[in-house]
């Protein structure tokens, strides 16, 4: 079996497992009309496979910023940062909620809020109309905030 197949059942674990919410801005999945997609962590073509511990959930537009980057520079140290990872990373520990911006509070934070473009005028926007709707964040992105 190719390394990139996902069958139907990891597919609906993964999605499970993530209460079908972005693991990385954690919009959830009904709030977009794109939906979400599963995502390889590390990317096959950095050698990372289609398993559950490498697999996560991401809306459209965390994915399509992410790519297959594994991290980015960190501009104020010069040193290459890893990009924050839902299987062995905790969100509230990298980033914190600040009305509708998302705030890093690492270098693993800030390198994928930047590169993951979180705080782009149009995705800020989005989360407030969210919030003022009582759509932003549903009961399982706020067990992941603390």
């Amino acid at each position: 079996m190719p390394r990139t197949y996902i069958s139907v059942q990891l597919r609906q674990l993964v999605i499970e497992r993530a209460d079908s919410i972005c693991e990385y801005c954690l919009v959830s999945a009904s709030d977009r009309s794109s939906s979400c997609q599963v995502d390889h962590i590390i990317s096959v073509k950095h050698g990372g496979d289609s398993t559950a511990e490498n697999l996560c959930y991401a809306c459209l537009f965390c994915n399509l910023q992410k790519g297959t980057d594994l991290g980015s520079i960190n501009w104020r140290s010069g040193e290459l940062v890893r990009f924050f990872n839902p299987r062995r990373d905790l969100w509230r520990e990298h980033f914190q909620l600040d009305g509708a911006i998302i705030r890093s509070t690492t270098d693993i934070g800030e390198v994928t809020a930047r590169i993951l473009d979180f705080n782009d005028a149009d995705r800020i926007l989005e989360r407030q109309i969210l919030i003022e709707n009582n759509r932003y964040l549903s009961t399982a992105a706020k067990k992941k905030i603390g």
